[in-house]
């Protein structure tokens, strides 16, 4: 047996707890890891709260946690460019669901890859939803040197990951965030740092790109465009789902290829290049709190206020 964050119905963050589940073992192409930390997603709380609920089902207990870094234990069949005791990192992917908030997690072993050296393995678990911002401005918009990024959400886990590759790019970087937050985004490299709750859509001026990853008004951000802009977002409004996605899928149709609409589902090609962005200093690890695996409520209860810089991370070895 191990422990394992669960829930046993939806709601807010209190209804987690810490419980014990058998411990998974790997099956052909997959790997067992000795989870060291993971990070906490809005995806995850979505879920938890009951939005997803429709394509979730009603069966409890449910799993949270999506990513993690940690060490290989043990390994199925047909895997054998990894080794027990690799430190890696990884995600768990869309057919598995949530579940690497526990001591241990098995995962198809093309959704791990290996960390750099020398990097911190709990500083780490902030870093596998970067490969989100890597597939958004390098292969979804193809950014060019020069042109105007927008980044919403910029202080958040994928948004400064984006801005961080954005001036790596040789993009012109807007972030939006708010005011707390508006030195750190500065910190990552954005050229400019706008309160998002101070400034209207339209007072931003034009843009090449534009980042959402916060899933409201994104009809208001779309006119922002100039001719030739794309717009990526890999979110939607909880709030109101169908008509968000509704205009998105609308947009993709219609649009020319302007607005994007994607869900990160990285593989190990992402990792590696993940790793060697790290190497080349394009990325660093931004971690905002630490919290131990029995307090990953409150780590739920932070994410859900807003605010964070960075990424909240959850400490499980």
């Amino acid at each position: 047996m191990m422990k394992a964050v669960l829930y046993d119905r939806y709601g807010g963050p209190d209804v987690l707890y810490l419980g014990r589940v058998p411990r998974p073992e790997p099956t052909v192409g997959e790997v067992l890891v000795k989870v060291q930390a993971f990070s906490v997603n809005g995806g995850e709380l979505a879920a938890r709260a009951g939005h997803l609920r429709l394509v979730d089902g009603r069966r409890f207990p449910k799993r949270v946690g999506l990513d993690f870094t940690g060490e290989v234990a043990a390994m199925g069949a047909g895997v054998t460019r990894l080794a027990v005791g690799d430190r890696v990192w990884g995600v768990l992917g869309r057919t598995s669901g949530f579940g690497s908030a526990a001591e241990y997690a098995t995962v198809p072993a093309e959704r791990v890859g290996r960390l750099p050296d020398g990097l911190d393995l709990v500083e780490a678990a902030a870093l596998p939803v970067a490969t989100t911002a890597i597939t958004a401005l390098r292969d979804k918009a193809g950014l060019r040197p020069g042109e105007r990024l927008l980044v919403r959400g910029a202080a958040g886990g994928v948004g400064n990951a984006a801005v961080q590759l954005g001036r790596a790019y040789g993009a012109e970087v807007t972030a939006l965030a708010r005011a707390a937050n508006l030195d750190f985004v500065r910190g990552l490299g954005a050229h400019k740092a706008v309160d998002h709750r101070t400034v209207r859509s339209a007072e931003l001026g034009d843009f090449d790109v534009v980042l959402d990853t916060v899933g409201t008004d994104v009809r208001a951000y779309r006119r922002q465009l100039n001719p030739g802009g794309r717009m990526v977002t890999i979110a939607f409004d909880v709030k109101r789902p169908a008509a968000s996605l509704g205009y998105v899928a609308a947009s993709m149709v219609h649009g020319h290829g302007r607005v994007r609409l994607f869900s990160g589902n990285p593989t190990r090609a992402h990792f590696d290049d993940l790793a060697r962005h790290v190497v080349e200093g394009k990325l660093s690890p931004a971690v905002d709190t630490v919290f131990p695996l029995e307090e990953t409520a409150a780590a739920h209860r932070a994410l859900e206020a807003g605010g964070v810089q960075g990424k909240y991370v959850v400490r499980v070895a």
